[in-house]
This record gives C-alpha cells, structure tokens and sequence, in this order.
C-alpha cells in the first residue's frame, strides 16, 4: 500500500489518472488527435509568444521603433569625416541596447521563481500568470508612444518573463511522445529561439504601413485564444512521466473504462482526480529531494556547462556590431549585408534544435542492456549531446575569434547551431537527469545563475573599450580557452554511467 501523502497534489507521487479520462481517453484516435493539438499548440505558443526580448535586439527589428520615434531625443548633430552635419543615435542605439538587456536578465533570472511556481500550482496557474504579464506588455508596448519612450523598459521585461513561463509550461508535453521526449523538448526550445520571425512579420507590416499599435492590440486580443487553450487544452495540474495507460486531459468527454471499473468497485466516483493514483499497490519510487539534486555533480557540471557557454555566446552578439565596422573597414553596405545575414540565421533555430532531441532520444525502443534503467539509458544518450554542444562552443568560438570577413558566414552557423543545442539540450539534460518534480525549480534555478554568470560581459565589454582599443581579440582568446570547462560536464556523465555499467557487471557475475 502506499504510504499517506500529505499533499496529494506532489508531483512526486506515482503517475495518475486524468478526470478527464473520457471517452477521448479510452479512444486511441482521440489521444493521438489530442497529443498533435498539444504538439501544434506548443509550438505556436513558442513563436508566437516566445522569446521577444532577444528578437529586437537586432537592428534590423529596430527600424519599426526608431522610425516611431523611440528615444529619438538622443540623437545629436555631429560633424562628418568631410566637415558635413550627420545626425549621431548612437545614444539611441545604447538605450535600445540597454532595453533589451535589462529584458534578457529578467528573462534568464525571474526563470526561478517562475519554476517554482509552476512545481507549486501547477500549469493553470503558471499559464494565466503568463499570460496577464504578456498582455500587460503587449498593451504597454502598443499605447506607449516617443513621449513615453521608458515605457519599454517594463514593456519588454513583462513580455519576455511571460514568455518564459509558457515555454515552461510547454515543455512538459514532451512526455506525451515517450520515444521522442527530448525531441519535443527541444523543438519547443528552437522555436522559442526563433521568435524573432514574430518581429520580422511585425516590421514587414510597419512597411506595409499597418501601424506598431495596431499590431501589438492584435497581439494582446489573441490572449483570449491562450486562454481558452489554457483551460481546454492542456491538464490542470501537469503531464506525469511516463505517462500512464488511458491518460489524458481537456474537455471531459465521458467516462473511461479504467475510471468506470474503479467507480463500479467503490460504489461512489467522488475523489477521482487528476492526481489520484493508478495503482494503490505499485511500488513507491523514492525520488531524490530538491536539496540533493541541488549539491550533486550533475547540477554543478551542468551550471558551468551552461554558463560558459551563454557568456561566450552574450560577448559575441554584444560586440559583433563594432567587429563588423573592424572587419569591413566602416563600409555601410557591407556591415549591412553581413548584419541581414546574421539575421537570417536567427531564424533558423527551430529547425537546429531536434536534431539535438533526435541524438538523445537515438536510443528509445532498442533493448537495454540487462539491469539498466531507462533513466540511466537516457543519461549515456546525453553524453554525445553534451560534448557537441561544448565541441560546436569552442569552433565557434575560434571562427569568430578569427580577424577574417568570409569566415564570419560560417562564424553565424555556428552560432546559431550552438545556441540551438545549448537551450535545448539544457532543458532535456535537466528532465532526463532530475526527478520531474523538480523541472520547473531546478530549470528555473539554472538559468537564474547562468544570468548571474553572465553579467562578466560587461567587464569584458569595458576590458574591449577602454584597455584593448575596441579589439576584442585578446577576450575572445580568453573565452575560447574558458569554454574548454564546458568539456568537464560530458565527461563527468560518462564516468558516472561507465560506473554503474561496472558495478551491474558485477552484480550480474556475483548472482550467477
């Protein structure tokens, strides 16, 4: 039997069985039909309402702001190289980037408590508090006008940290496709990353003379469809892992046949829940506390992992503008071409990303080995991840390091290709590597450090301006060395794994 639980809404009780459990859950076409309405509903939440706060900080989804007249009250008179008036923004260009990156930080660091309120309350409650900051910012955004050019600052943050918390939500649905898990999880990550087709549509339109205000209401009216998703679409509470037989969630349809015989057995139906368990009798696994997961090898190899490699990708995007203006000698046409390129690129994450999930899910429906469990099958199949990841990292790190124009194009490639991996391979190392219980604190607990980490771009930025004359060289050399660490993680993992493959060897012998 199973020992009383106190809160029987933990997500470290066993696997349990949906009140709405109907008759789309005793159907298999009806749980097919609603795994692909969660599928297509992530992944339009991803690019829709993802990560808004990196796609304007590239120039070219500026043009919309500037022409409006944003922090326009910045830019001076200056003299020309020939004796000619030039209007000088580089001031405005500063405030946008200080915009952006006050948005990045709340983003990354408010991740913690938004992890753990969702462990807390569950998707409902994260979901409706997502959506009011993003609407809340949306409507800033599009009621703020030149005179209010400030009102950015709180405008962006809301929409980046409501963005945050529906990929959060999100990613849980990735349990829904077993084999495929990781894959699904980073594929929301890419799409997340590649929000920035969002803004381009946004800028396309501000061409096309449909106003900022105009668009960003429509934005806010679509909040209404996210609602109605939130509370149709997707389990109250959250997906359990794995997920147990004739699972399911939305609108209640009927009764299923496991629910009904439960019902029939104890003459009344009242206390069926989403949480209520499957199977009294089952073994009860004992799941590691937040604590241990906290202070172990994993958590802290995983840390750096992460944060070395998220700095070495800030400096990059904060100094490529100047690195462009050096390389091309200050010639406009060509900084331009090489800025839409990048640009491009960008957009391009989603389609990086699952190739990250194919390699850690490579392993699923093939037979372990005798006495292996799935969730250390699923740790020796991050161990290639993880050291891609870290491999793409340092090549990267050397293409951009290099003084060289043409070999920037793939410098862009690169990183876009790491930073793909990156985000989802951190999110489908933490729920592989971790009790699910815990994703949404340690998640959020991860990125709020690497945030904290990060803040060392703006020594290197001062290190760059002030020191070494605007040549980031000498840093870049630096930070290529720095992302070596990133190699102690996948190492770590392997060790770990080849120990307990050593240790069931001799188990197996001795029994024999």
């Amino acid at each position: 039997m199973y020992p009383s639980i106190k809160n029987p809404r933990s997500r470290c009780t066993p696997p349990t069985l949906s009140a709405a459990a109907a008759a789309c859950g005793s159907s298999p076409l009806g749980s097919y039909i609603l795994q692909y309405e969660q599928y297509v509903d992530g992944m339009d939440n991803g690019i829709t309402v993802g990560g808004h706060s990196f796609t304007c900080s590239d120039r070219s989804h500026l043009v919309c702001l500037c022409t409006e007249g944003y922090f326009s009250s910045l830019c001076v008179n200056a003299t020309g190289v020939n004796g000619t008036q030039v209007l000088d923004c580089s001031g405005q260009d500063e405030q946008f980037s200080l915009v952006f990156t006050i948005a990045s930080f709340m983003n990354n660091f408010l991740t913690l408590p938004n992890g753990f309120l969702f462990d807390r309350f569950g998707t409902t409650v994260a979901r409706l508090f997502g959506i009011s900051l993003y609407t809340s910012g949306t409507l800033m955004v599009a009621f703020s006008t030149s005179a209010l050019s400030n009102v950015l600052f709180p405008a962006l943050s809301l929409l980046a940290v409501g963005g945050i918390l529906f990929l959060i939500t999100n990613m849980q649905v990735g349990n829904l496709f077993g084999s495929h898990r990781s894959t699904i999880i980073t594929l929301y990550n890419g799409a997340f990353d590649s929000s920035s087709a969002l803004f381009l549509v946004i800028k396309l339109l501000h061409e096309s003379g449909v106003s900022l205000r105009a668009s960003f209401l429509f934005l806010s009216a679509c909040s209404g469809i996210h609602l109605l998703r939130t509370f149709f679409l997707m389990p109250r509470k959250f997906i359990p892992y794995p997920v147990p037989d004739h699972y399911t969630y939305g609108i209640t349809c009927g009764k299923s046949k496991t629910l009904s015989s439960k019902v029939a057995a104890n003459g009344n139906s009242q206390g069926t829940t989403e949480e209520t368990p499957l199977d009294k009798h089952a073994p009860v696994k004992q799941e590691k506390s937040f604590r241990e997961c906290l202070l172990s090898r994993f958590f802290v190899w995983h840390l750096l992992w992460l944060s070395v490699m998220q700095l070495r990708h800030y400096l990059f995007i904060g100094t490529l503008n100047p690195m462009l203006h050096r390389l091309t000698a200050g010639e406009p046409s060509l900084v331009s071409q090489y800025i839409n390129a990048f640009a491009i690129t960008q957009l391009c994450g989603v389609l990086c990303a699952p190739w990250n999930g194919l390699i850690m899910d490579r392993h699923k429906g093939k037979p372990r080995a005798a006495g292996e469990t799935e969730q250390e099958a699923d740790l020796r199949a991050s161990v290639l991840s993880l050291f891609l990841t870290a491999l793409q990292c340092v090549l990267f790190s050397v293409c951009a390091s290099t003084p060289y124009l043409p070999l920037q194009y793939l410098t862009f490639i690169l990183q876009v290709l790491n930073r793909s991996f990156l985000y989802g391979g951190n999110a489908a190392f933490i729920s592989v590597a971790f009790p699910s219980c815990h994703f949404g604190k340690l998640y959020g607990l991860v990125m709020a450090l690497s945030a904290v980490f990060s803040l060392l771009q703006y020594p290197c930025f001062a290190l760059v301006k002030e020191v070494l004359g605007g040549d980031p060289l000498y840093v870049n050399v630096g930070l290529t060395v720095l992302s070596l660490l990133a190699f102690i993680h996948p190492l770590s993992v392997y060790l770990h794994c080849r120990r307990l493959a050593s240790q069931r060897s001799k188990d197996l012998t001795a029994s024999s």
